[in-house]
């Protein structure tokens, strides 16, 4: 009996107790979101860059194989340069890429076709101080 005389009978916490532990979450929480917003952007940015690259890799395969540059993006879809048209990742859309014409050459002839080059239509500017759309 004496035990269970000795033994505590409210198994609650204390008002204390659980403003200390919210103090230390709150904390802990004003922390991590600007890293994991930090790092979310950085993973945009990587994807945007990759983007890039496979775009501009199927356009520079399909004027080696054509000997002109394609129409639009979605001549290398249909002739299979790349599967589909990547969504912008900052702009969440496949309609805002820029498709930057051939410019002419030092004859002042156009190479034929209608894509030199792709960017980003995004207007942001990215964590290294360059806007999206100069990448």
């Amino acid at each position: 009996m004496l035990l269970i005389s000795n033994m505590r009978k409210n198994h609650g916490f204390t008002l204390i107790e659980v403003l200390i532990v919210m103090s230390i979450v709150g904390i802990l929480a004003a922390i991590a979101v600007p890293s994991f917003k930090r790092h979310s952007i950085k993973a945009r940015e990587t994807v945007l860059l990759e983007d890039l690259y496979q775009m501009r890799s199927a356009i520079d395969a399909h004027f080696a194989d054509n000997a002109k540059y394609p129409d639009s993006l979605e001549d290398l879809v249909d002739k299979h340069y790349i599967r589909s048209i990547p969504v912008d990742p900052f702009t969440k859309s496949k309609e805002t890429w820029e498709e930057i014409p051939p410019e002419p050459t030092l004859d002042g002839e156009l190479a034929e076709g209608g894509i030199f080059d792709v960017r980003s239509g995004s207007d942001l500017v990215g964590l290294n101080g360059i806007p999206y759309q100069d990448w």
